[in-house]
């Protein structure tokens, strides 16, 4: 996760009760397999005294940051939301190593082509059938 990240900042008053996500996301973070994805990100930890709802932010090596509410976001789904924007930062990348344009545009004419034909096989003797192209 820690791969595509080069910030967290996670905020929180240790007293408050809403810092669960906030703890569970700094584990996740702190675990040696997640550091080893990317020494050079830094998790920095803010302990407040105020009365503000915990939150997490941060910032994708790309420079782009999100701030999360950590009274209501999950922590899982803060990290399955790094992971899919993850993917799609690998794909840019990948595109443009390749000299390719980014986003792929897709002309109109082709949104709208059927798919291909598909033929059934004689299942009649088999439990498994596949569809051929």
């Amino acid at each position: 996760m820690l791969k595509f990240l080069s910030r967290v900042k996670i905020e929180f008053n240790a007293l408050d009760p809403r810092t669960a996500s906030c703890m569970e996301f700094l584990a996740q973070c702190n675990a040696r397999k997640a550091k080893e994805s990317n020494p050079a990100s830094q998790v920095l930890v803010k302990r407040r005294t105020d009365d503000e709802p915990p939150k997490i932010a941060v910032t994708f090596v790309n420079g782009v940051e999100e701030v999360f509410d950590a009274t209501s976001t999950p922590a899982q789904s803060i990290t399955t939301m790094i992971l899919q924007k993850g993917q799609s930062l690998e794909t840019e990348q990948m595109f443009r190593e390749a000299g390719e344009p980014w986003p792929v545009l897709i002309p109109e004419e082709e949104l709208h082509q059927p798919a291909p034909v598909t033929k059934n096989l004689d299942c009649s003797a088999n439990l498994h059938c596949l569809s051929v192209v």
